[in-house]
């Protein structure tokens, strides 16, 4: 017997679905935000000629971007609390974590895209008499941001899909409130659909703002 799709019951959990849309697109918007000026200073850090200090940042940058972010959330939640003596909401240690993850990204992305700039724009800057962190502010980033802005963007769309697996932590995000739809209906392939739709809706202006930005700067 062919299966009878219906979809007319997600009504009923309407609120369900917009508290988890409002953590899914929240926990972007925050992450990014968090992780966008973690990288910045991670990547300006690393600039300099400071190897103490750019030796920690590397093994920090390098153990988010060579790790699941699944296995960042679960310890994050239950070894940091034992390591630092701190309990975390599920909320918290999410955010901490997408907020790294982010950063070590972000920061990567920063840096390739100032180290892509040509050392005579440096010298060009320095010979009108700015020093580096002018240089940097006036003449170099305003030239790495056209370069940094699509990877950017495609890395936030990650950070979007990222927020799936925050329900392992039970925060209530999209997928969370899904699963528990499926537990009290027993309809996981209208609900997956739905939630599916949803992530297609929130994440295609994203991606094809990326697509635009990428057009804009080739032409």
């Amino acid at each position: 017997m062919p299966y009878q799709w219906d979809f007319s019951f997600l009504w009923q959990y309407h609120r369900l679905i917009a508290v988890g849309a409002a953590y899914t697109i929240g926990f972007t918007i925050l992450t990014a935000v968090a992780g966008l000026a973690l990288g910045g200073v991670i990547a300006i850090a690393r600039l300099g000629n400071r190897k103490l200090l750019a030796a920690p940042l590397v093994a920090l940058v390098e153990i988010f971007r060579c790790t699941p972010v699944l296995v960042q959330l679960v310890w994050c939640y239950y070894a940091l609390p034992i390591v630092t003596h701190i309990e975390l909401s599920p909320s918290a240690a999410a955010f901490i974590t997408l907020t790294l993850y982010g950063g070590a990204f972000y920061a990567e992305i920063i840096r390739g895209g100032i180290v892509s700039i040509e050392k005579g724009q440096w010298d060009a800057g320095r010979a009108l008499g700015l020093r580096t962190f002018g240089v940097l502010r006036h003449v170099i980033l305003p030239q790495a941001l056209k370069r940094m802005l699509p990877p950017l963007v495609n890395q936030t769309v990650l950070q979007l899909k990222n927020t799936s697996l925050l329900s392992v932590l039970a925060v209530p995000d999209l997928l969370y409130q899904g699963q528990l739809i499926t537990s009290a209906t027993y309809r996981p392939l209208e609900t997956y659909t739905m939630i599916a739709a949803l992530y297609f809706i929130i994440l295609f202006p994203l991606t094809r703002f990326a697509d635009r930005i990428e057009k804009s700067l080739a032409e």
